[in-house]
């Protein structure tokens, strides 16, 4: 690879917020960014915060619904440096509230689940290679751009991040539909929330991994959308350990 290739190595993000925070955030370079002209109504939200090195260039919309790959741009679309994955696992010492994603693969799930843990206070968060979706443009234009502040770690599979988790003495907490009442349960910390595919769940693999939980519900035919499920068992952990 030369050296221009490595000047522009990237990925494209799409939305005010994802742009506006992850300029407000810095931990990765933002390259250039695409907007219409007129500009959007928004636009003074990136403006303001926009460094003066940053390329601006004025595209038609439809240019910009071909390079987001859909219409809910919001006009503005930017070229940013790849995502930035934790390289090293969390210490129990230092991040003592950890959310697992276990096959979560609807990308606005994902967003919208670390949109809720950046809110409550989550420490960090481990996603699953195997089986999961990635962090992408859609996953941060759910979570408002708030991925852009999360420590994240990517695993194998569930099972070798159960193993890291119980290796350094984090307490496992899987949301289930069969386990203890969760707004009854004491949560010892350091701890990790484990939520499973929106489908299936849990990983039959890791079942005995934890202590299971589940929100209750009005009936058992039904269930909570796996992001809303996230944000409520987040909200009631975060409370009940003062995160927030």
């Amino acid at each position: 690879m030369n050296k221009s290739s490595k000047q522009v190595q990237g990925e494209l993000i799409y939305g005010i917020h994802p742009v506006v925070e992850v300029l407000k955030a810095k931990r990765r370079k933002v390259i250039s960014i695409y907007t219409t002209r007129p500009e959007p109504k928004s636009w003074s939200l990136v403006a303001k915060i926009l460094p003066k090195h940053v390329q601006i260039q004025y595209v038609a919309r439809e240019v910009l619904n071909k390079m987001a790959e859909t219409t809910d741009h919001q006009g503005v679309v930017a070229w940013v440096q790849p995502f930035v994955l934790r390289k090293k696992f969390f210490d129990p010492n230092n991040q003592r509230y950890l959310l697992m994603l276990d096959g979560i693969q609807d990308t606005r799930n994902v967003g919208a689940i670390l949109r809720s843990a950046y809110c409550v206070g989550v420490d960090g968060v481990i996603m699953c290679k195997k089986g999961g979706a990635p962090i992408n443009a859609s996953t941060l234009k759910a979570s408002a751009g708030l991925a852009e502040y999360m420590e994240i770690y990517e695993a194998a599979s569930p099972e070798s991040a159960v193993q890291l988790l119980k290796d350094v003495g984090y307490t496992i907490y899987l949301a289930t539909l069969g386990g203890e009442n969760a707004r009854h349960s004491t949560y010892q910390e350091p701890l990790c929330l484990v939520i499973g595919n929106e489908a299936v769940g849990i990983s039959k693999s890791i079942l005995k991994s934890g202590k299971q939980i589940t929100l209750p519900q009005r009936m058992p035919e039904i269930s909570y959308n796996a992001s809303v499920a996230a944000g409520i068992l987040l909200f009631l952990i975060g409370t009940q350990s003062n995160k927030i």
